[in-house]
């Protein structure tokens, strides 16, 4: 939201907005952008005639009282991607889709127009060096790169935010359950991306990966209609300083590494074409490209120990992720460490979905903190039942101190650590934490 607030005062447009909790790094970026609300807080008196439009974010209430004024003087209230589309009806709308990789494959093409200089208005999950908002809108760019959610769009708007996009250009990276909060059978949240496929434009184009089941089905099902291009993991080559990738009959040198990530190039590059860049531009762009932010980001390094970080929190993520590190690193012994902090994977019903998610992993860990569990109103759940529902020799830890301690009493020569959450271990700076290894 705060990107958003930013993209469109830079666009000219007079901004305002509450909420009753700000954070860094929202705080300090609306407040170089001069539109950082002056109290914390809502109030009623804020919403008036004068306002064209009220964007809701998913984290106010139905009862809020600014909403509830908003409706009463029938001014018009738009989700975030709601108003995003509102921001892009006359530009080429390409949304990117998936359970997993969606950042990732959003990075990876915004690199390329990047590095190619091309003029795109862009919204994507993740903060990517070289940007300093997440979110950009003009008059110019005749195209717009979305980072298409399935989440839902806001407390009064139920639908997931990538049906709302209506691409001209859609790509889907992979199907795994996820959100069980809110779609509460497997085949109801495939349905979202059933949906999602019905809503690409007329003559428009669908990129899909056939590596994936339940998505090949998808791209088959819906080639008469649109114009659809599969793609899969391409030849590539491990080094000791990322990968050597095959294509075409030519060799393109990344720092990137994982048969998920190149299968996530690819993908990227196909939605490249859509927008005019070659493949092989494509490619030798993305020699330059490092990864997206805690997307197997690289926290510590030295001769002997490397400390990653990444978003993986789902079974398939984690598979993903610990897959490549391994693969990466067959030499090392590779400790992977992950947290159980989101809903679905806090919740008992969910846990058997991890099976075997961490078995290339030489020592796997799963944090959870039953605190997390009690504020998420959720049954508790306990380690013997993490523990059945990895399988494998999984350590699982309820403090944090405990997984701290474990790290320090480790002999990491030769080592990798690779921490996974979309929290961060319930305080855990990942910063200090590589340093304190590598002083030792």
């Amino acid at each position: 939201m705060h990107n958003l607030a930013i993209a469109l005062s830079r666009k000219g447009y007079n901004v305002t907005g509450s909420d009753d909790e700000i954070f860094e790094p929202s705080k300090s970026r609306l407040n170089r952008q001069g539109i950082l609300p002056k109290n914390v807080g809502w109030n009623a008196d804020a919403i008036t005639n004068e306002l064209n439009a009220v964007i809701l974010g998913m984290h106010a209430r139905e009862d809020n009282p600014e909403l509830l004024k908003a409706r009463e003087l029938e001014i018009p209230i738009y989700s975030y991607p709601e108003y995003l589309y509102e921001q892009s009806k006359s530009k080429k709308r390409v949304v990117i889709g998936g359970s997993h990789g969606k950042t990732t494959i959003t990075s990876m093409l915004l690199h390329a127009v990047n590095a190619l200089k091309m003029d795109v208005d862009y919204m994507v999950g993740a903060q990517l060096d070289g940007y300093d908002c997440m979110v950009k809108l003009t008059e110019d760019a005749d195209t717009i790169v979305l980072e298409g959610d399935e989440y839902l769009s806001s407390p009064i708007d139920r639908r997931p935010k990538f049906h709302l996009y209506k691409p001209d250009v859609a790509i889907i990276s992979g199907i795994a359950w996820d959100h069980i909060n809110v779609f509460p059978t497997y085949d109801n949240y495939v349905e979202q991306f059933e949906i999602f496929c019905s809503c690409i434009e007329e003559n428009g184009v669908l990129i899909y990966n056939t590596e994936d089941e339940e998505v090949k089905a998808l791209g088959e099902k819906y080639a008469n209609k649109l114009t659809t291009i599969p793609y899969s993991t391409p030849q590539y080559e491990v080094t000791e300083s990322g990968t050597l990738l095959s294509y075409n009959g030519q060799i393109y040198p990344l720092r990137i590494f994982g048969g998920h990530n190149l299968q996530n190039l690819i993908g990227a590059m196909h939605l490249g074409g859509a927008i005019g860049i070659s493949e092989h531009a494509f490619l030798n762009a993305m020699a330059s490209f490092t990864g997206a932010g805690k997307r197997l980001q690289k926290v510590a390094e030295s001769e002997t120990f490397t400390l990653y970080n990444d978003f993986a929190h789902s079974p398939s993520k984690l598979k993903a992720t610990t897959k490549a590190v391994k693969e990466q690193y067959m030499d090392r012994r590779v400790v992977a460490c992950m947290e159980l902090h989101t809903f679905s994977s806090l919740k008992k019903e969910f846990l058997p979905h991890y099976l075997n998610a961490m078995d290339v992993a030489d020592t796997a860990i799963v944090y959870f903190s039953p605190e997390v569990v009690k504020h998420k109103k959720l049954e508790p759940i306990t380690k013997e039942q993490v523990k059945e529902g990895f399988g494998g020799n999984v350590i699982v830890m309820t403090e944090t101190k405990e997984v701290l301690d474990y790290i320090g009493q480790q002999n990491w020569d030769s080592s990798v650590l690779l921490m996974m959450s979309s929290g961060n271990f319930d305080g855990i700076d990942y910063d200090s934490l590589g340093k304190k290894i590598i002083d030792k």
